[in-house]
């Protein structure tokens, strides 16, 4: 069997990228506000 292409934990990227890790940094809460004012249906993963 081949493996599959793309690996990675959901907790990892959670963790990474995920709405609470975005708010704890200031840089983070000015991605969440530019992906608001985009009008993005996902702000985060």
């Amino acid at each position: 069997m081949t493996k599959r292409t793309l690996g990675g934990t959901s907790r990892k990227q959670k963790r990474k990228s995920g709405f609470r890790a975005r708010m704890r940094t200031k840089n983070g809460r000015k991605v969440i506000q530019a992906r608001r004012k985009k009008g993005r249906h996902r702000l985060s993963v």
